[in-house]
């Protein structure tokens, strides 16, 4: 029995979804958003209570979004579509789910995973106090709950988001104090030659910082993060360039280092993956089509190398395309459509070699991190268990290092902490970051219920096990 799966409406989800259901397939798509658009076209909930437009959320990429959520609107009589639900689990040709207080199991023979991507997290001094957020966190209390994290903003990192998020703030009336940004303005000017590959984006981004500067934002490129300080709460943040230290009085700091795919849901089901240097990170091995290493199942978006919306439309659509083709859907100029989108993929992944280039993580941070720092906030493990860890020879593999500190073990499953382990034990050992190995997934890939997590681990127990009397189970 054909059962098509989409896990993800964002950009990549929507026009997958669209693809296949011009061709008469009805896919089940699963979200773990209330409505469609992923972060980057995120909604506010129907019942916000408070109203703003498209243009006032998105700006300059409204109409996007506009068309996003409403190709998924006339969609929606079409397709089986499952909001407000946590993909958790995957095994063979089945998903954990769990909406509204249930779990539920969602069989598939065909399965595109569009997860999109999180914050890149390289710590520092002081990011677990109140106050301190991420970019995209950042964005989804503008956009989802029409509030600031504050009223006077410090922006840090690096990455086009950086700017992004920063502009959309300003905008908005919140007082951004600053926008320090750890790369050097010779190294994003270098980049310009593959940025203009992209005219349209690059002039987006010179506009955003234009904006800023005209309006008596602070810019700073070249800077090293010192810490946020504060007694209950975030206060200031401070930072270095060259020899000198500045003090920005705020009372919230948004922070990220770009973006990181989430490939825990392709982890568990069974893809193999190679190290990436471009992405400086582990993803799933794809064709240029989106097929996997597991027949059946495909990657498009964000969760599969960050490339941004623009590209997560196009390999939505590529990627419906290769399920249909595997389905034995024969539609009308396929090959002609695929070829075209293939060929504007490539270009976009020329232009995004730029941005990395432009906005290359701070490489060297991890020797520098003082060993009261916490680098897992969920275990609350410092930087100093996990050298001690490294340094007396007990870890040399980040899943081992995970097993003997429980870094990575936490709520977050390492999407926060897991690249600032791999950094600092990459540092600790002098090897490349892609010899020290990967956190591997494990279900539940998000916090669920324990009741839930149990219920499915009963369901897959042998069956003496299921015979014991629930009472004596612990015995």
């Amino acid at each position: 029995m054909q059962r098509v799966v989409i896990v993800g409406a964002g950009p990549a989800g929507v026009r997958a979804a669209e693809t296949l259901v011009a061709a008469g397939v009805v896919p089940v798509v699963i979200d773990e958003a209330p409505r469609a658009g992923g972060q980057i076209y995120r909604q506010p909930p129907a019942d916000a209570g408070f109203a703003r437009s498209k243009r006032t959320l998105y700006g300059m990429e409204a109409g996007k979004a506009d068309a996003v959520h409403s190709t998924m609107a006339k969609m929606l009589p079409k397709l089986n579509y499952r909001p407000d639900t946590l993909v958790w689990g995957c095994g063979a040709g089945q998903l954990d789910t769990f909406h509204a207080g249930r779990q539920r199991t969602v069989p598939y023979s065909h399965l595109l995973i569009a997860t999109g991507a999180t914050d890149r997290i390289l710590p520092f001094p002081g990011w677990t106090l109140p106050g301190v957020y991420t970019l995209g966190a950042a964005q989804i209390a503008l956009k989802a709950q029409g509030c600031s994290i504050g009223r006077r903003v410090v922006f840090a990192g690096t990455g086009p988001l950086l700017y992004l998020v920063a502009y959309q703030y300003a905008k908005a009336g919140a007082q951004v104090e600053a926008v320090l940004d750890t790369n050097p303005f010779s190294r994003q000017f270098a980049a310009t030659p593959r940025l203009l590959r992209q005219p349209s984006t690059f002039a987006k981004g010179l506009y955003y910082v234009g904006w800023l500067a005209a309006r008596g934002v602070r810019i700073e490129r070249g800077v090293t993060l010192v810490c946020a300080t504060g007694d209950k709460a975030v206060q200031a943040m401070t930072y270095r360039d060259g020899d000198r230290e500045f003090t920005i009085p705020c009372d919230a700091i948004g922070f990220g280092y770009g973006l990181r795919s989430e490939t825990q849901l392709a982890d568990l089901a069974g893809c193999r993956f190679r190290f990436d240097p471009l992405n400086r990170a582990w993803l799933p091995e794809r064709d240029t089509a989106g097929r996997t290493s597991v027949p059946g199942v495909y990657l498009a978006g964000d969760g599969a190398g960050i490339a941004g919306a623009d590209a997560a439309e196009l390999a939505g659509c590529r990627a419906a395309l290769a399920m249909l083709e595997d389905l034995g859907h024969r539609t009308a100029n396929a090959q002609a459509h695929a070829m075209k989108l293939d060929r504007q993929l490539t270009s976009i992944a020329k232009f995004r070699i730029g941005l990395e280039q432009a906005f290359a993580p701070p490489l060297d941070c991890a020797s520098h991190w003082p060993d009261d720092m916490t680098v897992c906030r969920c275990e609350e493990i410092d930087a100093g268990t996990l050298r001690r860890c490294i340094r007396g020879g007990e870890a040399s593999e980040i899943n081992r290092l995970k097993a003997l500190t429980r870094v990575g073990m936490g709520r977050c499953q390492g999407r926060m902490c897991g690249a600032a382990a791999a950094e600092l034990l990459s540092a600790e050992m002098g090897k490349p970051i892609a010899e020290v190995g990967r956190l591997r997934g494990q279900a539940p890939i998000k916090p669920v219920p324990l009741s839930i997590a149990l219920m499915a681990e009963m369901d897959e127990a042998p069956d003496h096990l299921a015979a014991i009397p629930e009472h004596a189970r612990d015995e």
